[in-house]
């Protein structure tokens, strides 16, 4: 990094961290300005950039949502395994769970924390880091998709 990066990122850290904070919240806000910082410095597109500033907001952004993509990943993963260790509960109907493995990653999620897991929108927005919006949007589409699916069955 020479002095003219280094002064950009001292003349932006604040406001790039606060705009990371809205989005991570502040325990990783800060690791993601820093992700997005160097990967601008290592793009090769970065010296042709003549809105710097814009272009780090974007980069955090980003970054923003590679660190919940991973976070997701890991949190699912998580529940897989803890899963393999309990019982799926008995009322469940194989072509259910075949069906429900055939949603995306965010509406099996989804609807497991909906239905298995007996949790509100709200907290499952919490659990994983999205909006109660994006929460409910994927338990409708979850759920049309189930409807099609179980309903061909018949």
């Amino acid at each position: 990094m020479d002095d003219v990066d280094g002064e950009l990122y001292r003349k932006h850290a604040d406001e790039l961290t606060r705009f990371a904070t809205g989005l991570v919240g502040p325990n990783h806000a800060a690791d993601v300005v820093s992700e997005a910082f160097l990967g601008c410095l290592d793009s090769p597109k970065w010296e042709m950039v003549t809105e710097k500033r814009a272009y780090l907001f974007r980069s955090v952004y980003n970054s923003a949502a590679e660190f919940h993509r991973s976070s997701l990943r890991r949190q699912l993963r998580e529940a897989q395994s803890a899963q393999r260790d309990s019982i799926v509960p008995p009322e469940v109907r194989p072509e259910v769970l075949a069906a429900v493995a055939l949603l995306s990653l965010q509406q099996r999620a989804v609807i497991v924390l909906t239905y298995w897991n007996d949790l509100d929108s709200a907290d499952i927005a919490r659990l994983l880091q999205i909006s109660d919006g994006s929460v409910r949007r994927h338990l409708a589409r979850g759920r049309s998709k189930l409807r099609k699916v179980l309903n061909a069955d018949d």
